[in-house]
């Protein structure tokens, strides 16, 4: 058994100081990186894959809707040529940090609303793939478990991740259950923990319903604006491999 343990980084800017980065530095094993659009700026992204890489960590971009006052989490209605463009935008910016750092970009993941319609219409998910493809073509492309990206990310020959979150509610279709739902986050630790042995160990996830479903994922995400959500990431990683399950970035497993 093995999983990557991930989160969203980088998601300060200017003054505003968002998450525990430098805690989770020390515990996740992949860093999502935004990209200035939904969170960050040029300033945050240097330093933090400078971070990242003294912690040994993958870095990805981490590119959202262009919408800091929502931090990404409402859908933008914008056509899949601008969705294209957009994302090749975001990767873009993360690739030159990372050129000037000598470190590679091993991976992309969508953030907020992006990822989530990315997993449902196949159109975006086709742009975001094509995006990938166009500008880190060996990136691994992390999506919702079953969901149109990891389709349209393998169509397309990239190679792609299986997510799953540790922390959100699952609804009978292996979709994320909306935040603005009251159930949407988990935020009990035995909860998480029962959560993620669940995927992790017995490849499933119980549903807001009660239902068990099969899930079968290759990075497991921790939300980095989340409470206390360092301490989680410990918590959970010294139970995962006190059970022998190897916790290492994906191009190292």
């Amino acid at each position: 058994m093995r999983i990557d343990l991930n989160a969203d980084v980088g998601e300060s800017f200017g003054n505003y100081i968002i998450g525990e980065d430098d805690a989770l530095f020390k515990v996740i094993t992949s860093a999502n990186i935004a990209c200035g659009f939904h969170a960050g700026d040029f300033t945050v992204i240097n330093k933090t894959i400078q971070a990242a890489k003294e912690n040994h960590l993958s870095i990805g971009a981490h590119p959202g809707y262009p919408d800091k006052q929502g931090f990404g989490r409402r859908n933008l209605n914008m056509s899949s040529t601008e969705v294209y463009e957009m994302v090749v935008y975001q990767i873009g910016a993360l690739q030159a940090f990372c050129h000037i750092h000598h470190v590679s970009l091993s991976h992309v993941k969508p953030h907020g609303a992006l990822y989530n319609r990315s997993a449902e219409d196949e159109e975006i998910a086709n742009a975001i793939a094509k995006a990938v493809l166009d500008t880190a073509p060996n990136a691994i492309l992390f999506g919702l478990c079953n969901s149109e990206l990891l389709k349209a990310g393998a169509s397309l020959g990239l190679k792609t991740a299986g997510e799953a979150f540790a922390d959100r509610k699952y609804d009978d279709k292996g979709r994320l259950v909306g935040r603005g739902q009251s159930d949407a986050l988990l935020t009990d630790f035995k909860e998480i923990m029962e959560q993620v042995e669940n995927i992790v160990m017995k490849n499933q996830v119980v549903t807001r319903s009660g239902k068990m479903i099969d899930i079968n994922a290759d990075t497991l995400c921790f939300h980095g604006d989340g409470n206390n959500v360092a301490e989680i990431v410990q918590k959970t990683r010294k139970i995962l491999e006190a059970k022998n399950v190897k916790v290492a970035p994906l191009e190292r497993i």
